[in-house]
């Protein structure tokens, strides 16, 4: 299938100030240890809706009406009509978000047919490696010209992980569609993991271009027999997300194996929740970075053999381990050195990061819920996000690799056999 290309121009640009000022004790938001350490990056959001004229008013009552929720929302997230400074705090001024409006030069289904990242970015209000930028959300409505649109966030990886982001998006909508009870954010991470003196750390290692990004469909019934397949070889039966974990990092480690170093080790990482590890667990609308890493040691991994350790990485990070990073030292310390070996290439890592089971299909703005959540090209390298199918228990895994790695990767046969069609709208 050939690859849509597009333009989305902006049309205008307004800055969103909270409809209630921020009192004057709420001015300074500071930074937790955790929001110091995580990456200058932008974190994407992109919602596609249909257009339906029974039920919606025409673009501008859209807008106006999104524009006019986002003002009430972010007097609830005022951080986020702030401004940074440094990697300290964020001056909450409500100096407001950039909102823009873009005029897209084709039509939904163009796009939905074939989804691709890099493409996508182009709905994006922010390039998602600015990492000069002092904005901490930015919103853009894009519109279709068969009347369909796209809104697309981005909020900054600095103050927010997944979870508190897709809840900031999902409070913003029951807003809009006027629900009588909202919940209100907990802004209580830097009490949990004061802030730290972070000389000689850089967060923006592992930042690159120098990537090409795809998405891949797994359908539920190709991801069961995966777990099928594995369970064999596991100790316990596996979830959709670690049997495909596995599967892809089987194909990565086949796909590298010729690339550099010929006795190079592996380094396994999954993003994991924080909030259900606390005792007492924290309330999921705790609004921060409340996640960290489960990394396995360097490992010498063969292609074909299935790598099983992360579930038992993921539940080393329990109450004991979330106490001991309170304290913030050792863990610092530990950072900057697989900061230094990444940066020499000792060793090869791969990141997951899990966004099934997230409300992400939940964003009904009261004009019906989305047709299809996707992600632009993200900005690193060996990455893999996966996604929610629009229904019925497959995954999308959106993998970001250098292009010769991808080439190989994304021809691989035993690849091949378990993917489904990309196209959003079967």
């Amino acid at each position: 299938m050939g690859v849509m290309k597009f333009e989305a121009e902006v049309i205008s640009k307004h800055i969103i100030k909270p409809a209630s000022p921020t009192p004057d004790h709420l001015r300074h938001y500071q930074f937790s240890f955790l929001d110091q350490i995580s990456p200058p990056v932008y974190s994407p959001l992109l919602l596609f809706y249909e257009f339906n004229a029974k039920i919606q008013p025409n673009i501008t009552e859209i807008s106006n009406h999104l524009k006019t929720s986002l003002a009430k929302v972010l007097s609830l997230y005022y951080p986020l009509a702030g401004r940074f400074k440094d990697n300290q705090y964020v001056d909450c001024n409500d100096n407001g978000v950039p909102y823009l409006e873009a005029q897209v030069n084709c039509k939904l289904s163009d796009v939905l047919n074939n989804p691709i990242p890099g493409e996508l970015n182009k709905l994006m209000p922010f390039e998602l490696d600015d990492v000069a930028n002092k904005y901490p959300l930015g919103v853009q409505l894009n519109i279709f010209q068969c009347g369909g649109f796209a809104i697309a966030q981005c909020l900054t990886h600095k103050l927010a992980d997944g979870l508190s982001y897709f809840t900031f998006s999902k409070t913003w909508a029951a807003t809009a569609r006027g629900e009588p009870k909202i919940e209100h954010p907990q802004f209580i991470s830097a009490t949990l993991f004061p802030p730290r003196n972070l000389s000689g750390f850089d967060a923006r290692t592992g930042i690159t271009r120098n990537k090409v990004s795809k998405r891949f469909v797994f359908s539920a019934s190709n991801i069961e027999e995966l777990r099928e397949v594995q369970a064999n070889k596991a100790s316990a039966r596996l979830s959709r997300v670690e049997a495909l974990s596995s599967f892809i990092l089987s194909r990565f480690v086949e796909a590298t194996k010729d690339i550099g170093s010929p006795d190079k080790f592996y380094r396994v990482v999954h993003a994991v929740n924080l909030r259900s590890r606390f005792e007492p667990p924290l309330p999921h609308h705790s609004f921060g970075n409340l996640y960290r890493v489960a990394m396995t040691a360097p490992l010498r991994i063969s292609s074909g053999e299935p790598f099983h350790g992360i579930r038992e990485e993921i539940s080393k990070i329990d109450n004991a381990y979330v106490r001991k990073l309170q304290k913030g030292d050792e863990h610092l310390s530990s950072i900057k050195t697989i900061a230094k070996n990444f940066a020499k290439g000792e060793q090869v890592t791969i990141s997951f990061s899990s966004y099934c089971r997230f409300p992400l299909y939940d964003n009904d703005f009261g004009w019906g819920r989305p047709m299809w959540v996707g992600s632009p090209a993200l900005t690193f390298k060996n990455l893999v996000t996966f996604m929610d199918t629009r229904e019925g228990g497959g995954i999308e895994a959106y993998i970001s690799l250098e292009e010769e790695v991808m080439t190989k990767f994304e021809s691989d046969v035993e690849l091949l056999a378990y993917l489904s069609s990309s196209a959003v709208l079967n």
